[in-house]
Order: structure tokens, then C-alpha cells, then sequence
């Protein structure tokens, strides 16, 4: 009797031609989903067809090109599609198909409930083990879900299904019919990513800390992210939908789950496409649990992931950080998927990061994907309240708790530079930004990413240094205002009552070509930056000298700060040519001189009125002390 599950079934193995005569006309069937779909059961269709009629059949992702999608069968079949994978593209927006808007996680419930019948489910599995249990293997999302409400279940039984371990088996006896077939799954090769995708991955990882959780999906900016999170430790993932990268995350061991709040050590997912590296990958691996959709994407589960991060492909957004995720105005991309529930659920995360990736111009290269105002009504489910951050190829806007203003400043800098004046014009037309707003020098349209290093200063005080941004406009003003005012006054040569948004922009928007500015900022326990220092450089018409400045909060004064500027910033200038700095400092400035003096290169001071022209030339360390009767 121990092993009577055996004789029921050999009992139920049929060819694909016989299972499939089961179906009947009229019925509903479930495909399973990705490259877990029963590719022999779907290539013996077309034998069947000429009995049948009114089918009506149902998908959530299905990346194959298969027979019966063909048009010629239009009156055979009805697809219903939970996501609109490119293959069902065309047929929805054509309206030769049907597109079921719901969230992932809730469609095992519409077919438990029986809001979507399900007379027949078509499915994937792997070969029973020793106790007649059998795994989903790649897919187990939606499909165990249909399994388990079907009234009629067939199943593909192929050993070259890996056996993924958590909540993804079946016993042979609640499984109706079996196909045997031994066959490659079916496998999703990205193309190499190009140049944009490298850079939005770079500034993607910028965003990841040590031991966050991640939701990754899939796609171009997806692969190219693991060669920029070398250097982070005991990451976690919880997606719903896993691919090829984690396979490299794992082997270097960036991703060891260590450090997740829950199924610590574990990787969870419900879906995995890829090649068959990550089939052997998955196979019997224990550090890997497949769970339903419902598990995988309820938002109390993600939300219980400390450090959370969902990384979420987008098409379109405006000003304002609203955006289309799934369709472009009305016509269908994809669907809604499980960016939203990640995009909640992380909401709730302790440190949770919600994240935006879109290249900067549609495929073409016409057309801006960051505009003015969405256009028309269609698919905007993203709203302004759900997006922390946005990611272009040109940089990282930062949206949460900023007002309408900030977030149309913080949009248009990571925007296409040729497309920036125009999105700074409707922007003042409709009042989103003040009306002197400036944009930078055509020269300062290509954030200098080159510059950015992190210094650590002594008692482990450590700060990153970057190029200023427009959008530091704010914590320009901070770090100004928190000098005490005899510093303003070295500063700026004089009392400044006002250090007003018509002076400071001017600070902040700057030909990266021409000058630089190096801000110091630090990090507090929750990622809140504030920017303890400045210093820069402005090149001299029709010379090799600059003008040099620079600012350090009193707070963070005598620690090396200013020293460490000024070295930073004499490389940069020499880099572009520049021969020496000038200075002009007060005579009672007694902090500047003895910052020029440290620096131990040529000096030349020149005394008017009690004040300094004091000149820096970049040569070798000098052998005599110059001018030692005006330094003094």
C-alpha cells in the first residue's frame, strides 16, 4: 500500500494527442506560466483543434512564440492574458486578445473563488520523488494556484524540470493525466546590455546597501547590475520573479541572505526565466525557495524584510513623479505585474527603497521619457506618493518628501540634456519652479561621475566627495548658513544678510568643462544627507589660473578636511591644464593662509590693504620658501 501512488500513475500516463481529448469545447484552460509552459501539450494543439471551439485561454507570462497564438486560429481560441508578454502585444492592442488588469497576488484568489473558472490547467512538472511528490520547478507563481482549482489537471512530466525546494510541490495523486516528456525547458537570453544600461546599473547600485533585500525582476539593467555590487556584503533577495545574475551574486558571495529579517539564508521567489545555468543553479538547491504569488508579493510578508529594495522598470514619468509602468497612454506594454504590491509592501520595509529605472529617451531616440504631464488617462497606477527613488542612465533623482518644485528640479537633471531647457520651460509656464530658475552651461549638462571618492579622516569620521549638483541647492544653503559669520565674511568678502535661491543657484549650477565644485557629504543612520563641505575652482579668461574657494562646517573643521580639498581639487585642475590656483584671502583670515602654506607648493602672495592675493603654482615641492617677507 506504501507505494500504491506508483500504480495510479502509470495508470494516468497518456501521449499529448490522448490528455488533450479531454478538452471540450467551451472550456476554460490554464497555460502554465514562463519557461515552466508544457511546450509538448501546447505544440499537439494543432491536432486537436478541428473538434474545438469557443476555448478560452488563459496566461501570465508566456514568452513563447506558440502555434495557436496564430491569428488563423482566432476563431478557435480566445487568450486572456494576465500579462501582456510581446507575443500578445499586438493581438490586445488590436483587440484580438483580452487583457485581465488584477494583481498578481490576487489571481489565485479570483480562481479559488471561482471568479475565473477553470475547467482544465495545462502545466509543467518535475518527475515525483520517492513519496510521489512533485515539483513546480520554475513556475510556481499563479500556477500551483490553477493546479489546485481546476477540475481537470494535466501535466507534463519532465526530468529536465529542476526540483525547487519551499512551497512548490504536488502529489502525483491530485494530478488528472500525465504527458510524459523529456525535453530543455525553454530559456530567456538577454541581449548584453549597451551603454545606458551600464550607467543606470552603476547608479542603481549606488542605492543598495549592505545587507539589503532585493526585488530585481529581470532585463538588460538587471544583468549588468552585478559587476557594480562587488563591494557589497550579505545581500538578500525576495523578488517574485529571479534570473541569471543571482547566480553570479551568489558565487561571489554578495548575496548571502545572512542578513534578512525573514527565511534568513534563503532566497525566495515565485518565477524563474533565464538560461539553463540557472535551471542547474535552482535544481535541489536549498538556499532557494520557490512560493506562491500570494506569499511572494503580499506586502506584509515584503514589507517584513528590513532594508527592502524594489527595483521596477518604468516607460514614462512626468514632472511631478507620476508615472506608467504598464502601458504607454492607451496603448497596453505589459500589465500591471507585481511592481505594486513590491512597491507598498517595501513602503513598509524598515529602510525600504522604492525605485524607478528608465532610460532617459525612448528606443528611437526621440523622444524624452521623463515629460512635462502624462498624456491622457491610461495606466498612470504609479501616483506621486509611491516612487522614492528614479534612475536614468544620468542619474539618481530623489522624490520622496520633496514638494512639486524639488521633484520637477531633481526630474529634470536626470533627464536627456537636449531635452532639459524644454522641460524647464513648461515647468515655469505652469508654476512648478521658480521663475529665475537657471539650468547649467551646456558644459554642465554631463554630471562628472569620474569625481566622486570617499575619504575617511581621523576617528573614522568618513565623507564622499562628488561634484555639485543643481539639485544641492538646499544643502548649499545649510552648509552656508551653519558658518559662523566671521567665516561668511572671509567667504564672500563681506556680510551677507541673504543667501537667497537668486545667489546660491548660480553656486550649484556650474560648467562642469570650465570649473568644479567637490562637495563633502555625510550619511546619517537613515541615508539623510548633509553636505558638511565645498570647495571649488573657477577658471580665469584667457589664463592657466583659477579662482579657488572653499567652506567646511564648523562642525567638521581640524579634521583635514580643507586639506584634503584642496589636494583633491589642484589634481582635478591639472587635469584640465590649469597651472595655479589664486586666492583671495582676508588679512585676518588666519585658517587659509596656514591651509595654503600645508600644501607645500610653490606660493606667491601679493599684500594690498591688509588682504592677500595669494597665487598656488602646481610644481614640484618647492626647495625655498617664497615671498617669506609678505606671508606673514
Amino acid at each position: 500500500m506504501i507505494n500504491s501512488w506508483k500504480e495510479r500513475y502509470s495508470q494516468k500516463i497518456k501521449s499529448a494527442i490522448d490528455a488533450l481529448k479531454y478538452v471540450k469545447s467551451g472550456d476554460r484552460i490554464f497555460i502554465g506560466s514562463g519557461c515552466a509552459e508544457p511546450t509538448l501539450l501546447l505544440k499537439s494543439f494543432s491536432e486537436v483543434l478541428k473538434k474545438l471551439s469557443e476555448i478560452e485561454v488563459f496566461h501570465t507570462i508566456s514568452p513563447q512564440k506558440t502555434l495557436y497564438i496564430d491569428e488563423k486560429y482566432s476563431e478557435k481560441f480566445r487568450h486572456n492574458v494576465f500579462f501582456v508578454t510581446p507575443n500578445f502585444r499586438k493581438i490586445v492592442i488590436q483587440g484580438k486578445a483580452d487583457y485581465t488588469p488584477v494583481f498578481p497576488s490576487e489571481i489565485p484568489n479570483l480562481f479559488k473563488y471561482g471568479r475565473i473558472k477553470l475547467d482544465v490547467a495545462l502545466i509543467q512538472l518535475t518527475p515525483p520523488d520517492e513519496h510521489g511528490f512533485m515539483s513546480f520547478g520554475v513556475s510556481v507563481d499563479v500556477v500551483k494556484s490553477a493546479a489546485e482549482n481546476a477540475k481537470l489537471l494535466i501535466a507534463e512530466i519532465n526530468p529536465q524540470m529542476p526540483r525547487t525546494m519551499g512551497d512548490s510541490f504536488i502529489h502525483a495523486d491530485r494530478v488528472d493525466i500525465m504527458v510524459e516528456n523529456d525535453a530543455p525547458l525553454e530559456e530567456l537570453i538577454f541581449p548584453d546590455p549597451d551603454d545606458v544600461a551600464i550607467r543606470i546599473a552603476r547608479n542603481l547600485a549606488k542605492l543598495i546597501e549592505h545587507g539589503a533585500t532585493l526585488h530585481m525582476g529581470i532585463g538588460t539593467v538587471i544583468n549588468a547590475l552585478p559587476q557594480f555590487l562587488k563591494n557589497k556584503k550579505d545581500l538578500g533577495i525576495h523578488s517574485e520573479m529571479i534570473s541569471d545574475p543571482i547566480i553570479e551574486l551568489v558565487k561571489q558571495k554578495i548575496v548571502t541572505n545572512q542578513m534578512k529579517s525573514i527565511h534568513r539564508g534563503k532566497i525566495v521567489a515565485s518565477l524563474a526565466i533565464g538560461t539553463k545555468k540557472l535551471y542547474e543553479f535552482l535544481d535541489n538547491n536549498p538556499m532557494v525557495e520557490m512560493h506562491p504569488t500570494e506569499y511572494v508579493n503580499d506586502i506584509n510578508i515584503i514589507g517584513n524584510n528590513e532594508k527592502m529594495v524594489s527595483i521596477n522598470p518604468g516607460i514614462e514619468i512626468d514632472l511631478t513623479g507620476q508615472a506608467y509602468t504598464d502601458s504607454l497612454r492607451h496603448y497596453l506594454f505589459s500589465g500591471i505585474g507585481s511592481q505594486l504590491d513590491f512597491m507598498r509592501g517595501t513602503a513598509r520595509s524598515k529602510g525600504g527603497k522604492v525605485i524607478l529605472i528608465l532610460p532617459s529617451l525612448t528606443l528611437d531616440g526621440k523622444r524624452s521619457r521623463i515629460v512635462p504631464k502624462l498624456e491622457g488617462r491610461y495606466g498612470a497606477f504609479v501616483s506621486r506618493r509611491d516612487l522614492h527613488y528614479v534612475v536614468t542612465e544620468y542619474g539618481i533623482a530623489y522624490l520622496h518628501g520633496k514638494n512639486i518644485r524639488e521633484r520637477a528640479m531633481e526630474l529634470i537633471h536626470i533627464a536627456h540634456p537636449d531635452h532639459r531647457k524644454e522641460l524647464l520651460s513648461f515647468a515655469k509656464k505652469v508654476n512648478l519652479v521658480f521663475l529665475d530658475q537657471i539650468l547649467p552651461p551646456r558644459g554642465g549638462m554631463i554630471y562628472p561621475e569620474k569625481y566622486e571618492t570617499t575619504h575617511t579622516f581621523k576617528d573614522n569620521k568618513k565623507i564622499f566627495f562628488r561634484p555639485v549638483k543643481p539639485t544641492d541647492e538646499r544643502m548649499f544653503q545649510d552648509l552656508l548658513y551653519s558658518l559662523p559669520d566671521e567665516e561668511i565674511y572671509f567667504r564672500f568678502f563681506g556680510p551677507q544678510k541673504s543667501l537667497s535661491h537668486k545667489k546660491i543657484q548660480h553656486l550649484v549650477n556650474i560648467d562642469y568643462d570650465k570649473d568644479m565644485v567637490i562637495v563633502g557629504i555625510v550619511f546619517d543612520e537613515k541615508e539623510n544627507e548633509t553636505m558638511v563641505a565645498e570647495a571649488r575652482f573657477e577658471s580665469i579668461p584667457n589664463s592657466d589660473i583659477a579662482d579657488f574657494a572653499i567652506a567646511v562646517h564648523y562642525e567638521w573643521q581640524n579634521i583635514g578636511i580643507g586639506y584634503f580639498l584642496l589636494r583633491y581639487l589642484i589634481k582635478i585642475a591639472k587635469q584640465r591644464g590649469i597651472k595655479g590656483f589664486r586666492l583671495d584671502v582676508m588679512g585676518n583670515n588666519k585658517k587659509m593662509r596656514k591651509l595654503v602654506q600645508k600644501c607645500r607648493l610653490p606660493v606667491k602672495y601679493q599684500k594690498s590693504n591688509g588682504d592677500y592675493e595669494i597665487y598656488i603654482f602646481f610644481e614640484e615641492k618647492r626647495k625655498n620658501k617664497f615671498d617669506k617677507k609678505n606671508k606673514n
